[in-house]
């Protein structure tokens, strides 16, 4: 399943490239409305961009009397709703009121600056969450933890269905004119082709530990990353910073992902779940030993 990543593309604005994916992730959600920070709020990097936007968003009230209506009127895909918040209340709350308008899953944003993101803290909003909804739970992990492995496992145990891997990590940029912070909040979150390496081997280490459906996310830009994504454990694949610059990405990298699942040797992107943790899956290792 190809998504796309948390407000990374606005389905109301782009429909058309929305569509083009098999299932639609919406901004995160908070109780309150939020503006986000002040700008400046992007900034580009040799190899991605920041982001400061700050979670902001129209807050729960408004997106589940307007904007969650026109997504399910406008979409014929599944609607995963990201939610965030300050307190394991908060997220609850929230997907509480989740039960309507078909939604299919949610995300839990566990990884943003203003929350906890200490095991126990992220097991407690899971757990709040569990106990208010029966819909699929996604808990968003950040690879900036010292051990996101850990962290997988205490929310796999609170009763997550899925993890979601990685969000931005925090990074800055200066003007070289100036040698002062682009950014007004100075730091924001890193995005786009640099997070690959980071982002395969927290699926790879959250694979192993907690054994649940995983959405690979950071720095895919081609059918092979994807493929990657999905050899280290990845269940799905989420397309970020590439969306954009490119709003043909979607259908591109499906089918790259299909040429790329071929070069490996095997008929389907399906064949190569988990190939990392395991030499001897590997068509090629297959073949060697066979000849």
């Amino acid at each position: 399943m190809l998504l796309n990543a948390s407000g990374c593309l606005d389905a109301l604005v782009a429909p058309d490239v929305a569509r083009q994916l098999d299932g639609f992730v919406t901004k995160t959600i908070t109780p309150l409305p939020r503006e986000g920070n002040a700008p400046v709020r992007i900034a580009e990097t040799a190899h991605g961009m920041l982001n400061a936007i700050g979670l902001a968003n129209p807050g729960r009230a408004r997106f589940l009397d307007e904007t969650l209506p026109r997504l399910a009127g406008i979409l014929d895909i599944p609607i995963w709703v990201s939610v965030g918040g300050f307190r394991a209340e908060d997220y609850a709350q929230t997907c509480a009121s989740l039960g309507r308008d078909g939604v299919a899953a949610i995300e839990l944003n566990l990884s943003c600056p203003n929350v906890d993101e200490a095991a126990d803290g992220a097991a407690e909003i899971v757990a709040a969450c569990r106990a208010a909804t029966p819909l699929p739970l996604y808990a968003k992990l950040s690879a900036a933890h010292p051990d996101v492995a850990a962290v997988a496992r205490a929310v796999a145990e609170a009763g997550a269905d899925g993890l979601a891997l990685i969000n931005t990590l925090r990074g800055a940029s200066l003007d070289p004119r100036t040698l002062r912070p682009v950014l007004a909040r100075t730091t924001g979150g890193l995005s786009g082709p640099s997070l690959k390496p980071v982002a395969l081997a927290a699926v790879h280490a959250c694979y192993a530990a907690a054994g649940l459906p995983i959405v690979g996310m950071g720095g895919v830009t081609t059918g092979q990353d994807a493929l990657e994504l999905i050899a280290c454990g990845a269940r799905h694949v989420a397309l970020g910073t590439i969306l954009f610059s490119d709003p043909d990405a979607p259908a591109r990298i499906r089918a790259e992902l299909a040429e790329a699942a071929k070069r490996a040797g095997v008929a389907s992107p399906d064949d190569v779940y988990g190939f990392a943790h395991d030499p001897e899956k590997s068509p090629h290792t297959r073949r060697k030993v066979t000849a």
